[in-house]
């Protein structure tokens, strides 16, 4: 018998009716429900007699029925195997596939199956989830021909798709009813008292080890508000904490409740506690919870982690110190400039190459850009190449193993596995030594390494942010820095303005520094006088932004309560300004390279005087009123050297 006889007895598929007929059959249904009436109205709808959804187990390579309808009946829990089904050829090549007629003919080798009995044709497809993961099959089966029309396979398609729509949805409910379980499980396990609140500080949760520590149920409780559990004085020192989070940004919404929290409960004994309090929203309204646990015990304990704590305070403020100010002061056009390309570049993950002189702020810099990106949260790794002995670089950044070399007693991970998700700052790039510049370029085109004395290689994902205040292409031409690891730094580079070039920037930093440094040295900050401001603009502060930190910390030293007083602190061009002594302008505007002439004249008149000693009492960087590395800095860039005797 030919096709077309074989044709002659079935019904034409109208499509358009078929896509109605599964929609209104589904539409209304959710889950395992939707999946029964899925295969339900397909079967129908084509005209077909049977019909099936099924999930994928790639533990086992099976299929199991999510729904499973032939000739007229359902057929509970049925898996069956892949190979020699026209089922494997959807799955493994990803595709529909379409057996219009002879079935058994095509795939002679499928299992013999008594459900399948008769079948001749078969219409497939697999589903996938959006990164392509085979998530299961529909497919129709029936006893006659099956037609070829246009719109038979589109349609097909639209329904396998909703089909594993909702079967992701399925995963997605089940994962979060996994998490919650997990939490609440987690929660109730806790060996700290956990307290949910809501606005009005009335208790909506309490775990069972705060049932425990208030010797109270939490039915009882619940809805009361908390002062009937810490007390009066507690709950009202939760409400200052309360108003404090409330108007911090998200991310930074709680707090250790400092010193030794103390809840007096009703009826029981007070006790002394370590607790925190954190904030967050759920369906627009703010929850608060409340950690804790009786320390009442460990007072000596906890004194000591009080003074772990100032110790760590202590550092942090150093730390701090070493960083310079905590933001980017100033709004001239050269460092709005700098500022436009750090927000450019902040949210990808190129590499960058921040240039610039001494003291103008590379390290920060650096940090406004980790702050800045994707990679916030995770470290940020600072590596001084200049200050690392060239025998220790490669275990710096690489890490060694136990016995790699002499003293290496201990497995020591580098900082590049330390800056794994988030950034590292090589500074003083230029500094690196040839021989390690190649394994350094393989950490940035590859992202991985191996530690000293060790063979396994392992991967990292590290942005890296390098500064210098070399001239790398000089460098690279004279063969001290690797032409390929430069263009490999260089895929962004950023030029940082010196401070004569934020000439409108000065004395809003001074002000900055002035409050900051105030505040550190317990004073009440002064404001610039006019003639302050007018010297501090005046000198061309070769040390950048970092001398100019030094020369308003000495005016604050020296100043004592009075307001600040430069003519004992500035070099001797800046302090005669601040005299007030009288300046006659010159006959004509001088460049550049005119400034630069008379400043290296001053600068060898003083060498000549000091006897070209430049520190020291009596030394040239004294005689001019600057520090001797600024002077040393100055000398290099105007290239003066000392003349040699014959």
């Amino acid at each position: 018998m030919c096709y077309t006889e074989r044709m002659a007895g079935r019904r034409r598929i109208d499509e358009d009716a078929a896509l109605r007929a599964v929609v209104e059959g589904t539409v209304s249904e959710t889950g395992n429900d939707f999946y029964r009436a899925l295969v339900t109205n397909l079967s129908r709808a084509l005209d077909t007699h049977g019909a099936w959804v099924t999930e994928y187990d790639p533990g086992t390579e099976q299929l199991r029925a999510l729904a499973f309808w032939m000739g007229g009946k359902w057929i509970e829990d049925y898996v069956y195997v892949l190979p020699g089904t026209p089922c494997e050829t959807a799955i493994n090549e990803g595709r529909m596939v379409h057996v219009p007629d002879r079935v058994v003919d095509l795939y002679p080798d499928a299992p013999p199956n008594p459900l399948f009995s008769g079948t001749v044709s078969y219409l497939g497809v697999p589903m996938f989830d959006d990164r392509h993961r085979l998530l299961g099959h529909v497919a129709v089966v029936d006893t006659r021909p099956m037609p070829d029309e246009n719109r038979l396979v589109p349609l097909f398609q639209i329904f396998a798709s909703r089909a594993a729509a909702e079967l992701l949805r399925l995963r997605l409910e089940s994962d979060v009813r996994e998490r919650e379980s997990k939490l609440s499980r987690l929660i109730d396990s806790a060996m700290d008292a956990i307290v949910e609140m809501d606005r009005d500080l009335a208790v909506t949760m309490m775990n069972p080890a705060a049932e425990k520590l208030f010797a109270v149920n939490a039915a009882r409780v619940h809805g009361q508000r908390v002062e009937h559990l810490v007390g009066m004085d507690a709950a009202k020192e939760l409400a200052t904490f309360v108003d404090v989070l409330e108007r911090r940004r998200d991310g930074d919404r709680h707090t250790w409740i400092p010193g030794l929290f103390t809840p007096r409960p009703p009826g029981g004994e007070p006790f002394l506690a370590e607790a925190t309090l954190s904030c967050y929203e759920a369906n627009g309204r703010p929850f608060f919870t409340m950690i804790l646990r009786n320390v009442t015990e460990r007072v000596k304990a906890e004194l000591r982690i009080e003074n772990l704590s100032a110790q760590t305070e202590y550092l942090r403020a150093e730390i701090e110190e070493n960083h310079g100010f905590d933001e980017i002061a100033g709004r001239s056009p050269a460092l709005r400039a700098a500022l436009q390309a750090v927000s450019q570049v902040a949210q990808t993950d190129a590499t960058v190459l921040i240039q610039g002189e001494t003291g103008t702020g590379k390290e920060l810099f650096a940090r406004a850009i980790h702050k800045r990106s994707r990679r916030h949260n995770g470290p940020l790794i600072k590596v001084n190449c200049a200050a690392i002995p060239a025998t220790l670089i490669e275990s710096e950044f690489f890490g060694h193993e136990k016995g790699a070399f002499t003293g290496a007693t201990q497995r020591r991970d580098g900082r590049f596995a330390l800056a794994d998700g988030g950034t590292i700052f090589l500074d003083e790039i230029g500094e690196l030594p040839l021989e390690l510049q190649g394994k350094l370029l393989r950490v940035l085109q590859e992202g991985e390494f191996e530690p000293v004395g060790g063979s396994k290689t392992r991967r990292v994902d590290v942005r890296v942010i390098a500064a210098t205040n070399r001239d790398l292409e000089r460098a690279v031409k004279d063969g001290t820095f690797r032409e390929d690891l430069y263009y490999r730094l260089s895929v962004f580079p950023l030029r940082l303005p010196s401070l004569r070039e934020r000439a409108d920037d000065v004395v809003i930093i001074a002000e900055t520094l002035v409050e900051k440094l105030s505040r550190q040295m317990g004073r009440r900050a002064q404001p610039l006088s006019s003639s302050a401001a007018v010297a501090l603009r005046s000198y061309s502060w070769p040390g950048n932004v970092r001398e100019l930190r030094n020369v308003i910390e000495r005016a604050l030293i020296t100043s004592g309560e009075g307001p600040l007083q430069f003519d004992r602190v500035l070099p001797d061009a800046a302090a005669v300004v601040m005299a007030g002594a009288e300046i006659s302008a010159p006959a004509e505007i001088m460049v550049e390279d005119r400034i630069r002439q008379i400043e290296r004249i001053n600068m060898i008149a003083a060498l000549d005087r000091a006897a070209w000693r430049v520190g020291g009492e009596g030394g040239a960087a004294g005689l001019i009123g600057i520090s001797p590395s600024t002077f040393k800095s100055r000398m290099k860039a105007l290239g003066i050297r000392r003349p040699t005797t014959g």
